[in-house]
This record gives structure tokens, sequence and C-alpha cells, in this order.
């Protein structure tokens, strides 16, 4: 045989057939009708340029490359320099600053903050939503900064000395004195070792350095299990003192300009979440300012703790939205038997199911984030938020890990495969749902909106409501979520969060969503026996009006 047979024998083998191209360079707002929809919807149609391009951004073969370099390159712990000196410093890989940068410059730290237009709330959720489908990780300090603020409102002259770096849009990767910065991030450190979400069990223990008071420097000492994003210029947290349990802003610099008394112990070896460290520190006499009264850690941070739980059902719809996207992309291309995948019936079945799911999310998301646009104002919309809040990030964080599986597994074995990006989805899925309260957590944390504010009951009642006599079955559904409302039982408070949760999507996707999608979701999540499986929707579902709605 020649050598150039060989050659063309060879170039047969390697021929690539039945596989899709990649999928980069598209717009992630554009292609998402339920995301744009919404966003028109919620009262943030005005933000519409601005998520194209930022949808276009996201979607660009570099920025997909940025995700996986800054997964591929995980945080390195420095804790010493190659003198001995203590540094306690984490190197991360030029892509994570790279991500940090674009979502900095965009303001998903701050937008609403610096221009209080009514939807800022939603367009900046929006692009939440958008950024985690392309990378996670990085997510983490920029939600902490963004929430962070109306803790620090609480004292306003310690906020009025970090306001100008944290309302840029310069992102800043300098290891330097918060003073000197352009821009700066801010984390958390309220987990401890014994106590977990039980923050009042915390021993952290924190001094007055002078006086003692709001906006007085104090030094605390202790052990966090829990510190994210230790690179951070500042961190929030919790310690005890005379009063009982405060809060703090703990800067990595020191008032003097010295490095602080922060130890990072060890970075945690997590599930997901590569690209963003996590750390275990030890406070050795850190100086922080006290904001707030003392004794009032806990009402300081309720706020915080509300956006950062907002932001964790908005990155699991993004996950979700992105790895339906994924599924989507491939069964269009990959053929089997004898026609493409998504001509199948069955997958069909598969994909519409997925389809609703992730809809479902997107318009629960985006209405939340129109409670935050008008809560300042309107009682109703605070007294909803309070509550939806926590339906919301329970349901929708517990829906994300099961969703990025069915949808990873359309893939087949290509989708098991680092390349494919699945992989990733799946292991930042699970992180929502125990960052800022487990399940068990959120739902007694709904019992006690029921008890301490029981107008935010009935206010998400009659939200639902609106729909009534639309769906008999759906009206059923009511009055059963009310019998369990009545109850209060802690046994029960899963079975009632998740039908709130229920209701509440099928009363929005009734409002919105064309009649195909709505009805779909109301015969498979309100009056069927859904939720064995994906896919197992009945057979008079229009799947092919749903899934050319998903894409």
């Amino acid at each position: 045989m020649v050598a150039s047979e060989k050659l063309a024998r060879s170039s047969d083998t390697h021929a690539v057939t039945n596989q899709p191209p990649a999928l980069q360079n598209y717009n992630l707002f554009h292609k998402d009708k339920a995301l744009v929809e919404s966003v028109k919807k919620e009262g943030a149609g005005w933000a519409e340029g601005k998520l194209s391009e930022f949808g276009q951004l996201v979607g660009r073969e570099e920025s997909i490359k940025l995700g996986y370099q800054a997964n591929e390159n995980t945080p390195v712990l420095k804790t010493h320099d190659r003198f001995g000196h203590r540094i306690d410093e984490v190197e991360f890989h030029p892509s994570f600053h790279q991500l940090l940068s674009i979502s900095v410059e965009n303001r998903l730290t701050n937008l609403p903050w610096i221009d209080p237009t009514p939807g800022a709330h939603v367009a900046r959720a929006a692009m939440m939503y958008l950024a985690v489908q392309n990378e996670a990780g990085h997510m983490c300090p920029v939600s902490m900064t963004f929430s962070c603020v109306p803790a620090l409102k609480k004292q306003p002259d310690v906020f009025a000395a970090f306001e100008p770096a944290l309302m840029s849009n310069r992102y800043d990767q300098r290891f330097i004195p918060a003073t000197q910065k352009h821009g700066l991030l801010i984390g958390m450190a309220m987990t401890e070792k014994q106590g977990g979400s039980d923050v009042r069990a915390n021993t952290t223990q924190a001094k007055p350095v002078k006086a003692r008071g709001p906006g007085q420097l104090y030094e605390l000492t202790g052990h966090k299990w829990f510190c994210s994003h230790p690179m951070a210029d500042a961190f929030v947290m919790l310690a005890q003192t005379e009063g009982g349990l405060s809060c703090f802003l703990v800067p990595r610099f020191s008032p003097s300009g010295e490095r602080n008394q922060i130890r990072l112990q060890r970075l945690k070896n997590k599930l997901g979440n590569k690209s963003n460290a996590s750390s275990e520190i030890e406070l050795e006499g850190a100086q922080g300012w006290l904001l707030n009264e003392e004794g009032r850690g806990v009402a300081t941070i309720i706020e915080m703790v509300s956006h950062t739980r907002l932001d964790c059902a908005l990155s699991s719809a993004g996950l979700m939205r992105q790895a339906l996207t994924q599924a989507l992309h491939h069964t269009q291309y990959r053929s089997a038997f004898k026609k493409t995948l998504i001509d199948h019936d069955l997958m069909r079945n598969v994909l519409c199911d997925l389809a609703l799911e992730s809809e479902a999310a997107t318009v629960l998301t985006m209405r939340l984030a129109r409670a935050y646009d008008a809560s300042a104002g309107d009682r109703k919309e605070d007294l909803f938020r309070r509550i939806a809040t926590a339906v919301a990030k329970y349901w929708i964080c517990k829906r994300a890990p099961s969703h990025v599986y069915e949808c990873l597994e359309t893939l087949g074995g290509n989708g098991y495969v680092e390349e494919s990006m699945m992989p990733r989805l799946y292991r930042e899925a699970p992180v929502n749902s125990v960052w800022e309260g487990s399940g068990n957590v959120i739902c007694l944390d709904v019992l006690r909106a029921m008890h301490t504010e029981p107008d935010s009951v009935v206010v998400l009642m009659d939200e639902i409501k609106q729909v009534s006599g639309q769906h008999k079955e759906l009206d059923s559904q009511i009055a059963v979520a009310e019998t369990l409302l009545a109850r209060k039982s802690e046994k029960e408070a899963r079975q009632l969060v998740e039908r709130l949760a229920l209701l509440l999507q099928a009363k929005l996707l009734l409002e919105s969503a064309p009649q195909a999608v709505s009805d779909a979701f109301i015969q498979s999540r309100i009056v069927g026996e859904w939720g064995r499986t994906f896919g197992t929707l009945s057979a008079d579902i229009d799947t092919h009006a749903i899934i050319e709605r998903a894409f």
C-alpha cells in the first residue's frame, strides 16, 4: 500500500460525524424567550439593550473558555512566602480575575444600589442568571459584595468609608488596604464548626480595642469553619460580645495598614464551586468595626441573608437553563436509530419536561426580584418577599440537581466528560441548596414567618388566588395549601413549602406563558403524579410548542 493510500485511510477513520458543533458565540439573553418576557413583565424592559449586550458577552467563545480555565486551575493557598513570613494569601488563575472583572464592570455587585430605577433589581437578577451560566464559582464574591450593603448601611460611618470603592465598577485585584483600592469585594465568615446554621452557638469572641459601641473597633478571636472567598477585602462576621451575638466588618488589612490577624488554615476541598476558594480561618485578635448595636448581630444581617437567598435561587435557575440549553443543542444535532434525538417522542417528552421546570424557575425568580424593587415603598411587596424568598430558595435549589442530571443524561457518555461542561454544572447544582440555609432551615424559616408575620402568608395566598377560577384542579390544591397553612406543622413543612412553590409557579405561568406551557405545568405538577422522573408527561402534551419556545 502506497503512502497516499495509508494517509487516506487514516483520514477516513478520524473523520468526525454525528457530533454537534460547539455551542458558543450566541446570545444567552435573546435565546431565552421566557427570560426576555419575564424581564419586561417585571418592570425591567428598559434594560433590554444592556441585557442583550451582556448575554452576547458571556456567550462568546473567549468568555466560555474563561469558565473552563478557572475550574481547571483551582486556587492555591500560600500561607508563607519563600522567606518564611506569614502572608495568608490565595493565588487564583488569571481567568478567575477576568471573570470577576466582567461581572464587576457590568455592576452585578451594585446596580440597584447606585441606580434605584424601578426594575433595577430585576435587571441585575437577569444578569446574575446569565453570568452563572458561564461560570458559577466567581458569582460567590459577586453575590456577597452585593448583599452586604444593607448590613453595612446599619452603620453609616463605616459604610461611608467603603462606599466609593463598593459602588465603583472597577475590579481591583491588588492585595493592599481597602482605603487604597479602586474597587472592593466583600466576603462572609459566619459559620463555625460547632454551630453550622445555628449562628447563635458561635463562640468567637470580640472585645473593644478602646471604646465599646456601634462603629467602634473590636478585636476578634476565634475560628470560622467556612470563610467564603478569603481574598476579599473585608468580611462580614458574627462574634460574641458582652451584649450578645454581634455583627462586624473585618478587613484583610487593619486600620493601621498592616495585615490583619486573619490566618488561613486550609482551603476546603469542595464537591463543586472549584474556581472559588472557601477556607477555614483563625482570628487572632483580628480588628473589625461593630455594625449596629451589640447583641443585634442577627437583626443586622437579616436583609443581607435575604438577598443572598434570592441569588441562590437565581443561580440555580441559571444552572438549570444552561443545562437545558446544552441538552437541546446536543439533541438537535445528534442522531440515533435513523433520527435526530430530538425527533424521538420519548426524548421530546424528557426535553419538554425539563423546559417546563426551567421556565417555571425563571419566572419565579424574576417575580421575586421585582418584590425587592418595590418593597421599600410597598408593604405588601415587602411581606411577599419575606416568605416568597424562602419558598423559592427551597424549591428551585432542590430541583436543580435532578434537573441538571437529567440534562446531562441526554448527552449520554458525552455528558459525563468534562469538555461538555455538564459535569461542572452538575457539581455546582447542590451548593445553592446548602448555602444560606439548608432545606430544613428554610422550611423552618417559612414557619417562623407564619408565626411572626402572619400577613406575609395572606399576601402570598392573595397573589396565588389571582388566578382562582381558571383551573378547577388548581383551586382544589390552593385549598389543600390553606389546610396545611392552618396546621402549621413542622412535620409537614416540606410538603407545605413545595406546594406553595408549585402554586406560585403555576400562577405566574398562567399569567405570562403560552397556554401549552401553563396547561402542561398544571397537568403534571399540580394534578398528575409527576415527580418520580423527568419525561413522564402525558401523551396529549404539546411537546413541539414547548420545546420550540425553550430554544
